[in-house]
């Protein structure tokens, strides 16, 4: 008999005449439509992250189009007879807050809150008297422009509760996510440590000083390489748990904590301080994780945990030593700075700024609180409520209230944030406790929790190539527990002979 977590092994089975191998539902090779949504959303993801992250005006309608095949990929889906018949289209019933919350953008389309006058080359928004009781929009166009892009990244991302049957298959998926994350760190650690000041090398000006790789922003880069981490703890938790048999230095785990490192280290390297902090506690939680489990292990076997310990101390100290060596000119800038805005706090007695920048927020949000002013309107608006002034007295323009959360409230409202969070919450619910027991899952929904409390002062999901990250994290997670109780409850079925 095998042993538990082990490949098992068929090569001493006797069959009857007329049946050929049992093979086990794992192992059986991926359907064509299987390696369409990988291909579509592996394509989808790597160009969107080389593009800017998103960031480009020009290249969203060719990430929205290119998503939008996942559409066609999904009414492929509900096509197959024999998925219905053996339950594997139940997630489509989680598209029903998604439904709703474009019935809610679409409605807001035809109730715009600004008349667009067009004055010389400038387009001009004069307001229009519309009640806070139905949905609005500011500028249609703009919309649903917004709208389709989001969609097509979510029902990308949700192809693959609805199509992939393997849980290999998506671990192949979360292999590439890890690759391409890696290929970006060194090549953004290589051109900021040779003081590029423009994107790729100088080639590409960056309206932000702060960039890093491919990404304009390097908060934003921060949060995707968050959520890659976050990737490759959970496959090295795979790996290692699979690789008993083998020393740990010659095992894929290895590879892949040696990836953590480096993607750990383009982190305060693009100086990005918040997402410094919460890696740090992804991985402080992922050791004590480690060590949790080194003394369970160690003690059933009556073994000491002084060498291994001490020897994962080391390692951590060294780990340190070498950010510091390399990132020690970002992290003691970005350590003067912070320096500087506490000071400034304690002088001003508040939070400065961001406060203002909040309160304005919040103001906007309940003039609409039930539906807001629409998708992609908070630039627009922004400037009635803005109540701050630059030194010469000029206004402070900003395109993002650097709180998702807030700028939700400001354009969904209560009901259109509720139909978002569901989005997320209702394939959640299909969760047990029992399924957080897996490292894939339970990491992968580490590293998009931390995201969404990141969200709370930043704005990580004003980056397209974050929000496709996110929705592929959570939809692998999700939909890789539910395999995991389907391979379990699945029998091995036989496959007739040929002959």
């Amino acid at each position: 008999m095998s042993s538990p977590g082990k490949s098992s092994d068929f090569s001493d089975i006797k069959y009857a005449r007329g049946t050929g191998a049992r093979v086990p539902p794992s192992h059986r090779p991926l359907r064509p439509l299987e390696w369409a949504v990988l291909i579509h959303l592996a394509i989808l993801l790597i160009g969107t992250t080389w593009g800017f992250g998103g960031g480009a005006e020009l290249l969203r309608p060719i990430i929205a189009w290119w998503g939008s095949l996942g559409c066609l990929l999904t009414l492929a889906a509900v096509q197959d007879r024999e998925a219905w018949r053996d339950g594997w289209i139940k997630p489509l019933r989680w598209l029903a807050p998604l439904v709703v919350f474009n019935l809610l953008v679409l409605l807001g389309c035809f109730h715009p809150s600004f008349r667009e006058l067009t004055y010389d080359t400038e387009i001009i928004l004069v307001p229009t008297p519309t009640g806070a009781s139905l949905p609005t929009s500011t500028r249609p166009a703009l919309s649903l422009h917004a709208l389709w892009l989001f969609n097509a990244l979510w029902i990308s991302s949700f192809n693959l509760a609805l199509v992939i049957r393997q849980r290999r298959a998506l671990r192949g998926l979360l292999i590439l996510i890890g690759v391409n994350a890696l290929i970006l760190a060194v090549f953004g650690t290589v051109q900021k440590l040779s003081h590029s000041d423009g994107l790729f090398f100088g080639a590409v000006p960056s309206p932000q000083k702060h960039f890093f790789a491919s990404f304009i922003y390097h908060n934003h880069w921060g949060a995707f390489a968050l959520l890659s981490i976050s990737v490759f703890l959970a496959l090295i938790w795979h790996y290692a748990r699979r690789s008993d048999d083998r020393n740990f230095f010659h095992s894929p785990a290895f590879g892949g904590l040696v990836a953590v490192l480096l993607l750990a280290l383009t982190i305060p390297l693009s100086n990005s301080r918040s997402s410094t902090l919460l890696s740090l506690a992804l991985l402080g939680g992922a050791f004590f994780h480690w060590i949790f489990r080194l003394i369970r292990h160690r003690r059933r076997f009556r073994q000491s945990v002084a060498l291994p310990l001490s020897t994962a101390v080391a390692a951590l100290a060294l780990a340190a030593a070498g950010v510091w060596f390399i990132a020690q000119d970002s992290i003691a800038m970005r350590l003067a700075l912070t320096k500087e805005q506490v000071g400034m706090m304690r002088a001003m007695g508040g939070l400065g700024s961001r406060a203002d920048l909040y309160r304005d927020t919040w103001r906007m949000a309940r003039e609409k609180p039930w539906f807001g002013w629409g998708m992609a309107s908070y630039p627009h608006v922004f400037t009635l409520y803005n109540t701050q002034k630059s030194v010469d007295k000029l206004p402070v323009f900003y395109r993002d209230a650097h709180s998702d959360w807030l700028q939700s409230l400001a354009e969904h409202g209560f009901v259109g944030t509720t139909m978002l969070g569901l989005c997320a919450l209702v394939p959640l619910l299909h969760l047990r406790r029992r399924h957080l027991a897996s490292p894939v899952p339970a990491y992968l929904l580490a590293g998009c929790g931390l995201i969404l409390l990141y969200a709370t002062v930043e704005f990580p999901l004003g980056n397209i190539a974050v929000v496709l990250t996110w929705w592929v994290c959570f939809f692998s997670a999700v939909h890789y527990a539910r395999l995991y109780d389907r391979e379990a409850a699945t029998p091995i079925k036989s496959i007739s002979s040929a002959h």
